[in-house]
């Protein structure tokens, strides 16, 4: 797990739902990620409809980067029926045993790879069977699929009953400077608890921050006002505010755009004090911390 790059790049606008990069750009910002240390790369079967995983996986090849300098996190149990998932007429989970097994093998031979550094269950559904998923995690594990794994979008007591059915090691959630839920409800404080690494897959909440909306322009005018004070952007406060959290979040950054994730990298070992921290908490909450 230390291997895991402290900025990680998601690549779920890399393909049909983003910039649709050829496989010559996908492999030309892998190597540049590379090269700022960005070596983990976060995917899940559903991007583009099931075909980012596929298109990545070429890319892969092409640029010639070896298996060994990066590592590649997957997941699966979302169901959206598309023309490449066709026999189905709603959205809905699948967990099982079978599913799992079936959804990495296809994403190992969509990745062109031997193994996934980590595997997790996409989402915290209703319907969870932790003792049948954790049966399906030990096959994985013992045949070298996959070496190890975590949970998307669960909430803590989810986090805790998986954990004692199987080790969890990651969990991506949704938590930024202005998305600070699970700060207080627990989530952050099971991964710390139990070694887990959070992974923020909206890291500055772009789309809060910068929308057009009378409350928006309001709010943002106000972290306008506070970055300045400190001599940073916007961006670069929201990014401080996550990297300075004791749980040490990892953000994933959707991006497709090297200077998108640099401005991450960038800020790395910047330090804040405390007092700094919640100052912008309180101007983010717009009252006090009492």
């Amino acid at each position: 797990m230390s291997d895991f790059s402290k900025v990680i790049a998601g690549t779920i606008r890399w393909g049909s739902w983003g910039a649709k990069l050829s496989s010559t750009k996908m492999a030309d910002l892998m190597a540049s990620c590379i090269e700022l240390g960005v070596t983990t790369f976060d995917l899940a079967d559903i991007y583009g409809n099931y075909t980012t995983e596929r298109e990545f996986g070429d890319a892969l090849i092409f640029s010639g980067i070896s298996r060994d300098k990066i590592q590649l996190i997957g997941k699966s149990g979302i169901i959206k029926p598309c023309a490449e998932k066709p026999g189905f007429t709603i959205s809905h989970y699948n967990t099982s045993k079978r599913y799992i097994l079936e959804s990495v093998d296809q994403s190992l031979e969509n990745l062109n790879t031997d193994y996934l550094d980590m595997y997790m269950i996409h989402r915290g559904s209703p319907m969870l069977n932790f003792g049948e998923i954790a049966e399906a995690f030990q096959i994985l594990y013992e045949s070298g699929k996959v070496k190890s794994f975590g949970v998307s979008d669960f909430n803590h007591t989810q986090i805790q009953a998986m954990n004692k059915h199987f080790p969890v090691k990651g969990a991506q959630m949704e938590v930024s400077m202005l998305r600070n839920q699970e700060m207080y409800n627990g989530v952050l404080d099971v991964c710390m608890e139990h070694q887990v690494i959070p992974m923020s897959w909206a890291p500055i909440a772009g789309d809060v921050i910068f929308t057009k909306t009378k409350t928006g322009k309001r709010r943002y005018s106000k972290l306008e006002a506070l970055a300045e004070k400190y001599e940073w952007t916007v961006t670069e406060m929201a990014i401080i505010f996550l990297l300075h959290h004791p749980a040490g979040i990892r953000p994933i950054v959707s991006a497709p755009k090297i200077n998108k994730i640099k401005e991450f990298t960038d800020l790395l070992d910047v330090k804040i004090s405390n007092e700094q921290w919640f100052d912008i908490l309180r101007t983010v909450r717009g009252e006090e911390v009492y």
